[in-house]
């Protein structure tokens, strides 16, 4: 059987060079198209001084885990940073239960500790989750940022589960903190979830850059 090489200088994939290519079946041999693993970004929101910010397109089906990266979230006031889940109606308020954890440590170095945080996750609870415990730093240089990932949300046999990690800036009385939030959990519902809410618990999210991100 004879060997058939490919002379690389002869292939031109000018056209098609910020997107993926794969082997056909035609004399040509190459197509477009996503490598398996790969995210494909979506949308992308900028806040500005924005009550919520929702993302209730393009979730459905064509992908079994979407990412959702949130970008130095500046708040307008002192809050919780939040997330909820649309399952099929209007509201958002898929009933959810959920875990979560965080360590923090002083900028003056005087405390530091990892624990449990009943006070933010939920038991069947309709409510929002915490993604972010205790009250963002207000100041001009402080933000939160981190990442959401949202699993087969099309799913209406199995429940969804999401898993969130960030670190932001943690404001308690005098004392300024870096802190990390680790939330994980399920929305307990057989219907698909086609829609996703950004909030704050009090104030608005007055800057900051949301993007959704589809996964191959």
């Amino acid at each position: 059987m004879a060997l058939s090489k490919v002379d690389y200088n002869s292939i031109n994939v000018t056209a098609v060079a910020s997107k993926a290519l794969k082997w056909n079946s035609d004399a040509d041999g190459f197509e477009t198209g996503d490598v398996g693993g790969s995210m494909v970004l979506l949308e992308t929101q900028t806040a500005s001084s924005s009550s919520t910010i929702s993302f209730t397109s393009n979730i459905d089906s064509t992908y079994k885990e979407y990412i959702f990266k949130y970008i130095d979230i500046h708040p307008s006031a002192s809050g919780h940073f939040q997330v909820n889940f649309r399952d099929g109606s209007s509201a958002y308020d898929a009933t959810k239960t959920t875990t979560f954890f965080h360590p923090y440590h002083y900028e003056n170095d005087s405390e530091a500790y990892l624990e449990y945080a009943g006070s933010s996750d939920l038991a069947q609870s309709t409510g929002a989750q915490r993604l972010f415990q205790g009250n963002i730093d207000t100041s001009n240089d402080s933000s939160v940022s981190g990442t959401l990932h949202l699993f087969n949300p099309s799913s209406t046999t199995f429940v969804k589960h999401f898993i969130s990690r960030n670190n932001g800036v943690l404001h308690d009385g005098s004392n300024v903190a870096s802190r990390s939030g680790f939330a994980a959990g399920y929305c307990n519902v057989t219907a698909a979830i086609d829609g996703v809410q950004f909030s704050m618990s009090s104030g608005n999210i007055d800057s900051g850059t949301i993007k959704m991100y589809g996964v191959s």
